[in-house]
């Protein structure tokens, strides 16, 4: 056990970095380990650090006893060791590692921590591709088994992968994001609000104290609704853009569509390889720029393909996947904007259409023919904002504060909301947003 005993001038070698160039070095490296095979008067490990993994060989001869084999044989799956041993190069490659072309044979082997025996679940059925296992009978592992036990199933190389990448939307959000002069801010997220149908959080009530006029953050959002789906949770995380523009709100749709271009484009190759190796999808399919089209287009879009549906109704979850099929069939796009939404389905702080009252100027982005944002010009006039909240039938006084900040002068602007796990989900072509949530909370999951 580790307790900080000592403070030991030992190098600890990163399995990624173990290369044919290193060939002849001993090395010491930490690992978990992986699989153990004894045969005879030899063992053969497989030792794994996040996605990367490499054999190594316990052999009976000057460095090692048949006791040190039966020890390193015995070695509970999953526990974590530190182990000396020279960097041999191999003659074939090894298919089911990561080095492929590299192996150690080792000196010294101390097990760290130990995980228990019987383990909850195996990494080899949490890793087995999908509908293999049912094919030939082999063992899978079902969603709810894997989230009960979260801490095994976020080891797999496919988890890893897939927060990864999580991590590279976050990184790619921000860097696009700066280089374009926006400010990052943190936001209180505990808000007096009205009790009505709307999410009260109003980031664009905060920036207005920057100059620029154009911020972002990344707030975690928690919602008390009952949405047992495949795509909400209870508590998320948002990637909030709030910008002021100079005559037209499309100024709004175009920074946010580019900054999702700039992510799409710049994700890692390898984590999406690795993910789809286990979850096969259609590769993610994007125009430059974006295509937009308007609410109206899309209702005569559904219209043509036999849906019945009145000009001012809501999409349906129903009718939003299949409009993003025959978007996809038109355009071969799998990223688009829809604009120019039905203002009574819109928030009271959305901006109408000046050449149409029954409409607003507000969009929602989708991906693969699901939601990932919601968005508007918000109203910027107290006077205006106050008659929409009335029709809304919104207690004024619980709101107050909100309509008295454009009071004192509040540019033209707007934003929008986008979910990190949902996009993730949708980019890889996921069937369920839990998936791309590392502890996920629904109305029926608070543990792990």
């Amino acid at each position: 056990m580790v307790q900080s005993q000592q403070k030991l001038d030992r190098e600890l070698v990163r399995v990624q970095d173990l290369t044919p160039e290193m060939a002849d070095k001993v090395i010491w490296l930490r690992a978990r380990v992986h699989t153990s095979r004894a045969k005879g008067k030899q063992c053969f490990l497989v030792l794994r650090q996040q996605q990367f993994n490499v054999q190594a060989l316990v052999a009976v001869g000057d460095r090692a006893s048949k006791q040190m084999v039966k020890f390193a044989a015995n070695i509970n799956k999953e526990s974590i060791v530190d182990v000396e041993a020279t960097l041999r190069k191999v003659e074939q490659k090894i298919e089911s590692c990561t080095q492929q072309e590299v192996e150690l044979h080792v000196e010294k082997i101390f097990v760290i921590s130990q995980a228990e025996a019987r383990l909850p679940l195996q990494l080899e059925d949490a890793s087995r591709p999908e509908g293999e296992g049912d094919e030939d009978g082999r063992a899978t592992v079902n969603q709810d088994t894997r989230l009960d036990n979260r801490v095994i199933d976020l080891r797999t190389t496919t988890s890893q992968a897939i927060f990864r990448l999580q991590a590279g939307v976050c990184m790619l959000f921000r860097e696009t994001l700066t280089k374009k002069d926006f400010v990052e801010i943190q936001t209180p997220k505990i808000i007096s609000g009205p009790k009505c149908k709307y999410n009260v959080y109003l980031p664009n009530l905060y920036w207005q104290p920057w100059v620029k006029h154009e911020t972002f953050c990344l707030p975690v959002f928690f919602r008390a609704e009952d949405s047992n789906t495949h795509r909400h949770l209870t508590e998320f995380v948002g990637l909030d853009i709030e910008m002021a523009f100079n005559y037209h709100y499309h100024e709004v749709i175009d920074s946010i569509t580019d900054t999702m271009v700039q992510i799409f484009k710049g994700l890692f190759q390898t984590e999406i390889q690795t993910v789809s190796k286990q979850y096969p999808s259609e590769p993610f399919k994007f125009l430059e720029p974006t295509l937009r089209l308007e609410y109206t287009e899309g209702v005569a879009m559904l219209r043509q393909a036999g849906v019945e549906m009145g000009d001012e109704d809501d999409l349906s979850t129903p009718n939003e996947k299949l409009l993003g099929r025959l978007v996809k069939e038109k355009y071969d796009t799998d990223f688009y904007v829809l604009d120019k939404y039905p203002l009574s389905v819109r928030p009271f702080y959305t901006m109408p259409d000046p050449s149409n009252p029954k409409y607003s100027n507000s969009y929602d982005m989708f991906m693969r023919g699901e939601e990932i944002l919601s968005g508007a010009q918000r109203v910027h006039d107290p006077q205006l904002l106050t008659e929409r909240a009335i029709h809304h039938e919104i207690d004024l006084e619980k709101i107050k504060a909100y309509i008295d900040s454009f009071r004192f002068g509040a540019p033209p602007h707007g934003g929008g909301g986008i979910g990190l796990e949902r996009v993730c989900m949708l980019y890889l072509g996921l069937h369920n947003i839990r998936q791309t949530s590392m502890f996920p909370r629904d109305p029926k999951r608070l543990t792990p």
